[in-house]
């Protein structure tokens, strides 16, 4: 990944040095426990700990000539290690190494993207009950439908990402395993007992059954959460696209006093965190389908799937910790403007109480065709005349034959469409996060 969306921590778990150094701790783990167990020369395993290195260029050198980066990567050691280096690699398969390796160095990504995760339930959590009394009229299809509060759009996100993170949970957890079992899988040459207990030195499960490969469905089904992520965060930065319209203009990401949003246009404050957010959750999806396509390998093994585990893994882990640490930010520091919100929402002259309306006149006998309507009737005539809703439902003697003027009034009573929201906040956040808060929230502005 370049440089422009590598977060320093992340970056330096996929540069080679730390890749090299993972295949190092594997081949290292190998060797004392194989000494253990008297397979290998103990004088061996202290010299492969010992003087075991390698330098990088070396490695680059000896690859160039031998078109082999695991042969690169045994022979640069073993001019470090000396004679005793005949015992390096003792029974092993480049992909022994490798794919072992891989799952210590896809551990280490995702403990970083785990942090992130938590860190933005945080935000989320406490944005959502910021704004947990925030009136804002609800869209269906980009159109108004029903009062909600900006709150609930939140509580919304976050238990999205509360399922996010068991997902990821499991996922990374079934990335954790190791394979020491050979050309084919079928341990020839080191019995099972001592690849579970290589595996377990280095803090992975053996897997219970490979080829020359750990299978590719457990690195399908991890590319693919992290794609479920991204989209979720592609989720968010699209509502708030939309929220910062000009003619909506209910939430607006933060924009310094120094930032320009256009070359041309000293106006513009554009979105540009989330259209870039938006852009890269992209690029994770359609890695999710190249991990799809490395599940069908020929036989026990092809290398099919190498060329592309080089790409899609720093890139999609670099990627997600990347939009995950950039959403975070784009939410804990968002413009919100609930006067705004109010004001949308009252735009349409109380069109948007009309399901209640609807309800209430069946509640008083009225049969739903007939009051459907009815009230259709006034409100296409709101919509296509811009005329107020309420006041016609006010003026129409098939409404207020029916019912009385409380009964209309109570239907477009905003508290009454808003009754249960710390009820939903007790399900999302439990009891002592769902606590009310002011009905006017200011949140933070520009």
């Amino acid at each position: 990944m370049i440089p422009r969306y590598t977060r320093p921590e992340m970056g330096s778990i996929w540069s080679d040095e730390n890749k090299f150094r993972t295949w190092l701790q594997v081949e290292i783990a190998a060797s004392e426990t194989l000494a253990a167990a008297g397979l290998v020369p103990k004088s061996a395993a202290r010299a492969i700990r010992t003087k075991g290195d390698f330098d990088l260029n070396r490695i680059y050198e000896i690859e160039a000539e031998v078109k082999h980066d695991v042969i690169a990567f045994t022979t640069a050691v073993a001019e470090k290690v000396g004679p005793e280096s005949r015992w390096l690699h003792y029974g092993l398969t480049s992909n022994d190494v490798v794919d072992t390796a891989q799952a210590l160095l896809v551990a280490q990504a995702s403990a970083i993207i785990r942090q992130d995760i938590v860190r933005f339930l945080d935000v989320l959590k406490r944005r959502a009950v910021e704004f947990q009394h925030t009136p804002q009229i609800g869209r269906t299809h980009g159109v108004h439908a029903e009062p909600i509060t900006f709150g609930l759009k939140i509580a919304n996100w976050y238990s999205e990402m509360q399922r996010n993170l068991e997902r990821f949970d499991q996922a990374a957890e079934q990335m954790r395993v190791g394979k020491l079992s050979g050309a084919v899988g079928n341990a020839a040459h080191l019995d099972p007992e001592y690849e579970e207990a290589i595996c377990r030195r280095v803090g992975l499960q053996a897997a219970a059954v490979s080829s020359q490969v750990i299978q590719r469905d457990r690195h399908a089904y991890y590319v693919a959460t992290l794609a479920v992520i991204a989209s979720t965060l592609d989720k968010i930065a699209t509502e708030i696209r939309h929220l910062q319209r000009t003619e909506v203009r209910e939430a607006e990401e933060f924009f310094s006093e120094k930032q320009k949003g256009s070359s041309a246009m000293p106006h513009k404050r554009n979105p540009v965190t989330c259209e870039q957010i938006s852009g890269l959750a992209r690029v994770v999806r359609s890695n999710a389908q190249a991990a799809f396509e490395n599940v069908p390998l020929w036989h026990e093994r092809d290398i099919s799937h190498s060329s592309v585990e080089r790409i899609i893994l720093p890139d999609s882990t670099t990627l997600v910790d990347y939009l995950l640490h950039k959403t975070a930010n784009l939410v804990d520091t968002l413009f919100v403007y609930p006067e705004r919100m109010l004001r949308n929402l009252h735009s349409t002259g109380g069109l948007v109480f009309s399901g209640q309306l609807l309800l209430d006149l069946v509640e008083a006998g009225v049969l739903r065709e007939d009051a459907y309507r009815i009230v259709q009737r006034n409100a296409m005539r709101a919509w296509k005349e811009d005329l107020n809703f309420r006041e016609l439902i006010l003026g129409d003697p098939d409404i207020t034959s029916r019912v009385d003027r409380k009964t209309i009034e109570r239907a477009f009573d905003l508290r009454r469409q808003l009754r249960n929201v710390d009820k939903i906040f007790r399900r999302v956040f439990g009891r002592d996060a769902a606590k009310k808060t002011s009905k006017k929230t200011s949140g933070r502005k520009k």
